[in-house]
């Protein structure tokens, strides 16, 4: 796949495998990391495929090119029916960057990182990589979220990582300078950032509990929508009263809400026999309520989630204002609100530490089964 540059084209790699054994439907892993994203809806025609991700509303339309490969455009609709780039892809078992010459650093651990033209509403992130000889693994994490599985190797005094998942298409690459990081960033079609970085374990972003809250006066979450079946949904109703209840403002554009989705539908599993309830608080890009709807209904089946998700509107500023009145404002996607037998909000946390952070992920998960499982203890009122 090709990103504009400064003043040529650049190549952003990732690999993925076919499957097809001639009798059933061929299928399409995409890999970044340990992250594999099954692709099953791949339509090919003559001399033409279609691989349409599973979610984040994008797709491959390509000419296949005998046995050699392929080539085309990749459409993102999420952000604009008009933004495609150019997509060529070769059939063989090369890596996903070329590393030679051997490296001659090391970049494991953990950096103080920050971005000059941040997409995010901070530009101070924590870098976090993990290295094996050449090859480099890891993932930025913000007080929004994390840029997920990023991929790649180090070659010389030098870094280059890469992700594609259907929504993001991203390339770092970075020089290592004395002690810091020297990179540049492409966000897809969006552009070219800058970033740099320092190796710094003590590093700490601002703790995600304290960036959301409620506003004075307030103890309570109150609203009403209804589901994508048209059931009203609220946390007062007789069917949540004396539950536990997690309202998870999402979008189904959002990696990680996709992320946080998948665990939460886990403690759903596990602990709904003992009142937990889950409440899905959607906020949509698309351009219609319908685009919208049948958005949340392909990422609710997709990932197989058994509470309701409701369409709350526009992932607009005014909007989540209105419709979360009693929040000081909503600064990430996702944000969960944790509230207990009693109907009182225990716990605001803003953004997610996914499974591309690693031990971090693995950290956040088990707080949160702790703090359910002492909630779900309470005697209820």
């Amino acid at each position: 796949m090709s990103a504009p540059g400064d003043a040529s084209t650049v190549l952003l790699p990732f690999l993925f495998d076919v499957e097809s054994d001639g009798a059933e439907a061929t299928r399409i892993h995409i890999r970044n990391g340990e992250e594999r994203m099954v692709v099953h809806e791949v339509e090919v025609y003559g001399d033409s495929i279609r691989i349409r991700m599973p979610l984040y509303d994008s797709e491959f339309r390509a000419r296949l090119l005998g046995d050699t490969g392929m080539q085309g455009v990749w459409h993102n609709y999420l952000r604009g029916d008009d933004y495609v780039m150019p997509f060529t892809a070769r059939a063989d078992d090369r890596p996903r960057f070329r590393q030679q010459p051997p490296h001659n650093v090391d970049v494991s651990g953990e950096w103080k990182a920050w971005f000059s033209q941040s997409c995010c509403d901070s530009s101070m992130a924590l870098g976090i990589f993990r290295q094996d000889g050449g090859h480099l693994a890891g993932t930025f994490a913000t007080e929004t979220g994390d840029y997920r599985f990023l991929e790649g190797v180090v070659r010389g005094d030098s870094l280059y990582l890469s992700v594609f998942n259907g929504f993001q298409a991203n390339l770092f690459s970075a020089v290592l300078r004395n002690d810091s990081l020297v990179g540049s960033v492409f966000w897809g079609k969006h552009g070219r950032d800058h970033w740099n970085a320092v190796k710094d374990p003590s590093f700490r972003l601002r703790n995600a509990d304290s960036l959301t809250f409620l506003k004075e006066g307030y103890s309570m979450a109150t609203l009403s929508l209804t589901d994508l079946e048209g059931r009203l949904v609220s946390p007062q109703d007789e069917a949540h009263k004396g539950k536990v209840v997690i309202i998870q403002v999402l979008g189904s554009w959002c990696p990680n809400c996709v992320d946080e989705a998948r665990l939460f539908a886990e403690f759903h599993d596990k602990f709904h026999d003992q009142g937990l309830e889950i409440i899905g608080v959607a906020f949509e890009r698309h351009p219609t309520k319908e685009r919208s709807i049948a958005a949340l209904e392909r990422f609710r089946d997709h990932l197989g989630l058994k509470y309701p998700i409701c369409y709350a509107g526009p992932s607009k500023k005014e909007v989540t204002s209105e419709v979360l009145p009693f929040l000081n404002h909503v600064i990430s996607f996702p944000t969960s609100i944790t509230i207990g037998r009693d109907g009182k909000v225990r716990r605001i946390y803003t953004g997610f530490y996914g499974p591309g952070t690693g031990a971090r992920y693995d950290a956040y998960k088990r707080d949160m089964e702790r703090m359910l499982v002492g909630l779900l203890a309470e005697p209820t009122p």
